[in-house]
C-alpha cells in the first residue's frame, strides 16, 4: 500500500492551498507522526517526526473530526510534557481516511487569541473545507496505491511471461508490438528494447499476428517460417489469439514454440516411462555384475561405446543404463535401428533435411535424430547394416561434431554421445569391405560385449521370475511361478534368441495358464522340447550362407542384375531392395553376368 510520505511534495502543496484560502496555519502529519505539510510558524518542523501527537492519534483512532478549544487543559493533553507551556491556542483536526484506515491528519492551528476567534467562528465551514482537502489526499493516496499495484502486477505478469518456455509476442490493434518475452528474444536474436513500440510488419513481416488482425480471426498450431535478426530461418509451431474489448479488436497475442524443441520434448516424453537404470538389469552372474560396474564407470565420460552381442541380449537396455547413469540423463535418449530403415531414408532420418531438399520432402524441413538427441545420447542399433556412404558421413560427424542437413549448406554444431550396437562381427565385415575400418576404431573406443543367456545360466531363474510377474500383471493374473519340471525345461534350453526368445515363451505360457495357477510344462511352447538349435555353430552357419548365395545366383541367372532385374528379385524374395544390395555386397555378387534371355 502506498503512503502519504510517497507523495510529500503534493501534501505540502495542499497545506499551502489551505493556508492561503483560510489564512490559517496548517499542518499535515502521517500515521507515523511525520510532518509532511506545514506553513507559517510550524514550517520549520517540515519532515520532522512529532512526539507530541496525542491529539492526532486520537483523531486517527476514532476516524472523526475533532475541535480543541483549550490546549493543555484537555484530558487528551495530560500525557504531553509541554501541556503547561503549549503554544497552541486552539485547533481543528480532520482525518485522512481511505476505506476504514486512517493515513494521517490535517490540522488548522492558532497561536493567539485573534486566530483562535477566527477558528471558532468559522469552525464548521473550515471543517467542511479541510474535509474536502482530506478527500483530495485520500484520492491521491488511492491513485498511488492503484499505480503501485499496477506496477507490481505488471512486474508479476512480466515475470510469468518470461518464465514460460513458449515465445510470446503481442501487439495492439494498430499492429504495434507491446510485448516481446525472453524466449522470443532468444528465438529471433533481438532485444525487446529494440522491438517494443515498433510495427510487427517491420520486425516480423511473416508473423501470423498480421494475418490474425487482418482476418479478425485466431489461428491455431500453424507451421510458420520466420527470419531472425540475422536473416536465418526459424521454424515454429505458432498460434495467434485476438483480444477484444466491448466487441472491438484491441490487439492480438502470438505464442509459439520452435519446431525442433517440440520434436525433442515429444520424443523425450514418449521415452520417459522406460526404466533404464542399472538396477533394472536383471542378473547376479559374474559377467552381468562386471558389466554393471563397467556401465557405471563408462557413464561418467563422453567417449563412444560399441555394444556387441547376439540378438536379444539387451543391447538397448545397456545403452539406456549408460545414458540414465550419466550427467546427460535429463536430456533426450534417441534410438534408431539402422537395419530397419531403407537406405534411401536412413540419411534423412539421421541428419534431417531442409525445405524442398528432395521430392516428397516436407515444406518446413525436418530435424534428424542427431538434432533431436542434442545434449543427450544417440543409440545407433544394428550399426553393421549402415550403408558405406553413410558410414563416411557418420565418421565425419564423430570427428568434427557438426552435421549438415540434406539440402543444406550450414554446419550445425552438436553435442551428442553416440552409443552403437551390433550382433555382427564388424572385424570380419572390415575384411569383406562391408564396414569401414576407421569408423570401427572411432566407435570401438569403449567396447562392451554382452554374453548370451547360455553363458550365464545362473541368471535364467531371476529373468524368468521378472518376466512372469510382468506378463501376469499385464494379463491380470496371479501366477504362482513355475513348476519344478517347467523350470528344469526352461533352464536347460539353450535360448539362441536370448532374452527376447525367453520373453515370447513366458508370454505364451501365461496366456494358456489359468489365474492363480502355477506354470506347468504343458503350458510351455512346443519348440522348447525340440532339439537344441546350434545357432552358434559355425559349420551350420556356413551351410546356410552357401545355400543363400546359391539362391541369389539362380535369381540373377533368371532376372539378370539390371536395376529392373534386382527389383524383381527383391519382390520375389519378399525383401527390400536395400536388403538385396547388402546381400549382393556380402557375397560379392555385384558384377555378375547379365540377364539370361528367356526362351
Amino acid at each position: 500500500m502506498a503512503s502519504l510520505f510517497d507523495s510529500q511534495p503534493f501534501v505540502q502543496s495542499v497545506a499551502e492551498v489551505i493556508a492561503a484560502a483560510l489564512r490559517v496555519e496548517t499542518e499535515i502529519v502521517d500515521d507515523e507522526g511525520r510532518v509532511l505539510g506545514a506553513t507559517g510558524r510550524i514550517r520549520s518542523q517540515l519532515l520532522t517526526k512529532r512526539t507530541d501527537t496525542f491529539i492526532n492519534h486520537f483523531v486517527m483512532e476514532k476516524a472523526m473530526p475533532f475541535v480543541l478549544l483549550n490546549p493543555g487543559c484537555h484530558k487528551l493533553c495530560e500525557p504531553c510534557e509541554e501541556k503547561n507551556d503549549c503554544f497552541y491556542t486552539s485547533g481543528l483536526f480532520y482525518p485522512i481516511q481511505v476505506g476504514k484506515k486512517c493515513y494521517g491528519v490535517i490540522s488548522l492551528v492558532s497561536f493567539d487569541m485573534k486566530q483562535k476567534k477566527i477558528l471558532i467562528q468559522n469552525q464548521n465551514s473550515f471543517l467542511d473545507f479541510i474535509g474536502k482537502m482530506a478527500e483530495l489526499l485520500a484520492i491521491k493516496l488511492s491513485e498511488s496505491t492503484m499505480m503501485e499495484e499496477i506496477c507490481m502486477n505488471n512486474e508479476y505478469l512480466e515475470a510469468i511471461i518470461n518464465s514460460v518456455n513458449e515465445g510470446i509476442i503481442s501487439c495492439n490493434g494498430q499492429g504495434i508490438i507491446t510485448c516481446f518475452n525472453r524466449t522470443a528474444e532468444k528465438s529471433f536474436k533481438a532485444a525487446k528494447e529494440n522491438v517494443i513500440g515498433q510495427p510487427i510488419s517491420s520486425i516480423l513481416p511473416e508473423s501470423i499476428l498480421i494475418k490474425a488482425l487482418q482476418n479478425q480471426e485466431p489461428f491455431h498450431q500453424e507451421k510458420v517460417h520466420y527470419k531472425d535478426s540475422l536473416g536465418e530461418t526459424v521454424n515454429l509451431i505458432s498460434s495467434a489469439t485476438i483480444v477484444k474489448n466491448n466487441g472491438q479488436i484491441v490487439g492480438a497475442v502470438e505464442s509459439f514454440s520452435e519446431e525442433e524443441k517440440l520434436f525433442r520434448m515429444v520424443h523425450s516424453l514418449s521415452n520417459s516411462e522406460i526404466d533404464s537404470a542399472c538396477d533394472n538389469i536383471i542378473g547376479t552372474s559374474a559377467a552381468i555384475s562386471n558389466l554393471k560396474r563397467l556401465v557405471t564407470k563408462v557413464a561418467q565420460n563422453v567417449s563412444t561405446v560399441l555394444i556387441t552381442g547376439e540378438s536379444g541380449t539387451g543391447k538397448e537396455l545397456f545403452a539406456r543404463a549408460i545414458h540414465s547413469s550419466s550427467n546427460r540423463s535429463k536430456q533426450p535418449f534417441v534410438a534408431i535401428n539402422c537395419g530397419a530403415i531403407p537406405e534411401s531414408l536412413l540419411e534423412s532420418e539421421l541428419f534431417g533435411y531442409e525445405k524442398g531438399a528432395f521430392t516428397g520432402a516436407k515444406n518446413e524441413g525436418k530435424p534428424g535424430k542427431f538434432e533431436l538427441a542434442n545434449g543427450g545420447t544417440l543409440f545407433l542399433d544394428e550399426i553393421g547394416d549402415m550403408p558405406l556412404h553413410l558410414q563416411v558421413k557418420l565418421l565425419r560427424v564423430l570427428q568434427e561434431r557438426v552435421i549438415q542437413k540434406i539440402g543444406g549448406t550450414k554446419n550445425i554444431p552438436i553435442n551428442v554421445r553416440v552409443i552403437a550396437a551390433t550382433h555382427q562381427d564388424l572385424r570380419a565385415m572390415i575384411g569383406q569391405r562391408l564396414f569401414r575400418e576407421d569408423l570401427f576404431y572411432r566407435l570401438n573406443v569403449i567396447p562392451l560385449h554382452l554374453p548370451p543367456l547360455r553363458e550365464r545360466v545362473e541368471d535364467i531363474p531371476l529373468i524368468l521370475d521378472f518376466l512372469c510377474q510382468k506378463y501376469a500383471d499385464l494379463m491380470h493374473k496371479e501366477i504362482k511361478g513355475f513348476s519344478e519340471k517347467a523350470l528344469r525345461i526352461l533352464t536347460g534350453y539353450q535360448w539362441p534368441g536370448n532374452v527376447r526368445e525367453m520373453e515370447n515363451a513366458v508370454e505364451y505360457a501365461i496366456s494358456f495358464c489359468s489365474s492363480t495357477e502355477m506354470i506347468k510344462e504343458e503350458y510351455l511352447p512346443q519348440w522348447l522340447y525340440a532339439r537344441e538349435i546350434p545357432a552358434h555353430n559355425s559349420n551350420y552357419k556356413q551351410k546356410i550362407e552357401k545355400s543363400e548365395k546359391q539362391v541369389l545366383l539362380e535369381a540373377i541367372q533368371e532376372y539378370g542384375d539390371s536395376v529392373e532385374g534386382k527389383m524383381e528379385i527383391a519382390e520375389n524374395m519378399g525383401i527390400s531392395l536395400s536388403t538385396l544390395y547388402r546381400l549382393f555386397r556380402k557375397y560379392k555378387l555385384i558384377n555378375t553376368r547379365p540377364r539370361k534371355e528367356k526362351q
